[in-house]
């Protein structure tokens, strides 16, 4: 039995049981993939629900406010990719009718939609025969086949995407797509590969030459740096100021209170709340400061504090926060935060 035959057999007999599976609307592929490229199946489920529930159509998506988009995207992170989404989905109402394009070198015409994104859409809901390489599948495929290329060269990617599609069923390529980032997810995983029980037992030259604790190879490795994030959050008449977040640094178009960032870690007291604000904090009260949040994103490691200012009264702003709005907290509910931020709000102040 061949690869992809015996690829396939394995995956009607372990495939779980998954929504997108069941459909071939190339909006609700789309959806899940690039949900999927967040965070892992279960993790990702409730956020794909959501959408549909809430976005059923492409054309549904592409009118929604952008705001409420983001809200439902938090927690996720890469928040460029939810706006991204937005953008792609009126290019597909403007420049293809409302129809998603029908072939892999049309979906890589939209917004944020890569050579993966683009080959899962056209084999699931077209059949195109084009394979998907993700991590799963760099993996399998490096064990299998004992390939030691970097996959974080690009050198290393065309060669798996190679071997890829010269494996991939030519019957069924959607399923064998389906079957190989399966095998790899539940199978072929990165820590605990299932290998008694793996159909490719004989022929992996990874096990053979005990290679599968180095495979597949990716040399580059991700530099990260901390940042100390300071939040001044200022209440008053059961309000706060909030706005959104400028683009060129993390989390651009969220919504978060005031914030003093700096990449060395300081004291911060009543003297910089009030040097930050323009606040006269005789007028107001420290009310509490938050345990340290620590947040880890892929380039950064952020620790996060939060200083609670009551005011007396609502005032106007000074002018070093022109630019914040005052909101209630059912209002502050329905606006997209980083997801930090929900956390201290559900914490200290929900």
């Amino acid at each position: 039995m061949e690869f992809a035959e015996q690829l396939i057999h394995w995956y009607h007999q372990n495939k779980r049981d998954l929504p997108w599976r069941h459909t071939k609307d190339p909006y609700k592929i789309w959806l899940s993939e690039i949900i999927l490229q967040q965070t892992r199946v279960a993790q990702g489920l409730p956020y794909y629900e959501k959408f549909v529930e809430n976005f059923p159509t492409v054309k549904d998506f592409a009118s929604a406010d952008i705001d409420k988009i983001l809200h439902l995207w938090q927690g996720l992170g890469y928040y460029s990719r939810a706006r991204n989404m937005h953008i792609a989905a009126n290019e597909v109402i403007n420049n293809w009718g409302g129809k998603f394009p029908n072939n892999y070198t049309d979906l890589l015409s939209l917004k944020g939609v890569g050579k993966y994104t683009a080959a899962a859409i056209a084999s699931f809901a077209f059949g195109e025969k084009v394979a998907t390489v993700d991590g799963n599948v760099y993996r399998v495929l490096s064990r299998v086949f004992d390939i030691h290329d970097d996959i974080a060269s690009g050198k290393g990617q065309k060669i798996f995407s190679e071997v890829a599609n010269d494996l991939i069923s030519v019957k069924e390529p959607d399923t064998f797509n389906q079957a190989i980032m399966e095998f790899g997810a539940i199978q072929c995983s990165p820590k605990k590969p299932n290998c008694e029980t793996c159909p490719f037992v004989q022929e992996c030259l990874a096990r053979e030459t005990n290679q599968i604790g180095v495979l597949p190879v990716k040399l580059k490795k991700v530099k990260v740096t901390n940042r100390y994030f300071h939040y001044i959050v200022i209440e008053a008449d059961n309000q706060f100021i909030l706005k959104k977040r400028p683009s060129g640094d993390i989390w651009t178009g969220l919504n978060d209170f005031p914030l003093v960032a700096s990449k060395e870690e300081h004291p911060f007291s009543i003297q910089n709340i009030e040097q930050e604000t323009g606040l006269i904090l005789e007028d107001g009260i420290i009310y509490k400061k938050s345990e340290t949040f620590k947040h880890l994103l892929s380039h950064q490691r952020l620790f996060i504090d939060f200083f609670h200012v009551k005011l007396r009264s609502k005032i106007a702003l000074p002018k070093n926060l022109f630019d914040y709005k005052w909101y209630d907290i059912e209002e502050i509910k329905l606006i997209g935060k980083p997801i930090i931020v929900e956390n201290y709000l559900t914490t200290y102040i929900y």
